[in-house]
């Protein structure tokens, strides 16, 4: 029996319009079409080895996506051509940023990677928290990051760009960032302590945040039904609290140095579109695990 073929003409590669234009740069944000999982849909892209999926499929997964991202550009020739290594993180929501220039031994822990050698995929998964790609075209290098809000509370891509410094000699304001799909601040419900973390570290808190007072139907058609004797005011339905993390994380770029005219947020959100997205919010932890890739060309 013929191995079953991947469904080419329905991977979908979303690329940061700036990023794309550098000859040089391998980078591309993975989406959930057209891959060989069946765990979370028909022919999916799942790129995570999670416990509802098997090993086998993701593997196929992965070498369609790195070969599709490449355009071609594998190592040799003919039958003999294989990818670039591709180097991943176990990834425990710190800010601790791993440096390398070959695959590792081991993998390694942490939530953000750089390099500056080419022929390297760095990897960073996702199922509603941000990829984020900073690119150093004067020295060629890279970084990608993942930022959930405890990530960006503890200043992942802020850290990043000073680890970019001090590696490299990359300059602020010649970077150039790249903010992949996540979940956005029309979905992104947290709770009072969350914001709390925030106000104690970001004087811009503020605007990251918006409040939308909770509707309640039936307390709307029958409000006699709800009288108390409680004093005015006592009986308030809460209000939800709206995380925008994608500003967030532009503002700590724009904090380091970076012109806002380097950075692009991909507005895609991964709660909203899963049609096109993994969403763990969404699909109530049971998703797949999409990739944001970078790398540099021989």
């Amino acid at each position: 029996m013929p191995s079953r073929l991947p469904k080419q003409d329905k991977l979908n590669i979303l690329r940061a319009s700036r990023l794309a234009k550098l000859a040089w740069l391998v980078h591309g944000f993975s989406t959930r079409l057209g891959g060989f999982s069946s765990a979370y849909g028909v022919d999916t892209l799942n790129l995570g080895f999670t416990k509802d999926d098997s090993r086998a499929d993701v593997e196929r997964n992965r070498a369609t996506f790195l070969r599709q991202l490449s355009a071609g550009r594998e190592r040799g020739r003919g039958n003999n051509s294989y990818l670039w290594p591709l180097v991943t993180l176990r990834q425990i929501h710190s800010d601790i940023i791993r440096f390398v220039d070959s695959p590792p031994a081991s993998q390694l822990a942490g939530d953000g990677l750089i390099t500056a050698t080419p022929g390297l995929f760095l990897g960073i998964q996702t199922a509603d928290c941000l990829p984020i790609i900073l690119v150093d075209p004067k020295r060629r290098a890279v970084g990608v990051f993942h930022a959930g809000w405890r990530g960006t509370v503890k200043r992942i891509v802020e850290k990043g760009v000073g680890e970019m410094r001090r590696r490299f000699g990359s300059r602020p304001h010649d970077l150039k960032a790249a903010i992949g799909p996540g979940i956005q601040g029309c979905c992104y419900e947290v709770g009072e302590e969350v914001r709390e973390k925030f106000e104690s570290q970001f004087a811009y808190a503020e605007k990251l945040f918006r409040e939308v007072e909770e509707s309640d139907p039936v307390r709307e058609k029958y409000p006699m039904l709800f009288l108390t004797a409680r004093a005015p005011g006592r009986n308030i339905l809460p209000k939800k609290i709206f995380l925008d993390l994608a500003e967030a994380n532009r503002q700590q770029l724009l904090g380091t140095g970076l012109s806002a005219k380097s950075i692009e947020v991909l507005p895609l959100c991964t709660n909203c579109r899963t049609d096109l997205l993994f969403s763990y919010r969404a699909e109530k932890g049971k998703t797949g695990r999409m990739m944001g890739v970078v790398g540099i060309r021989e």
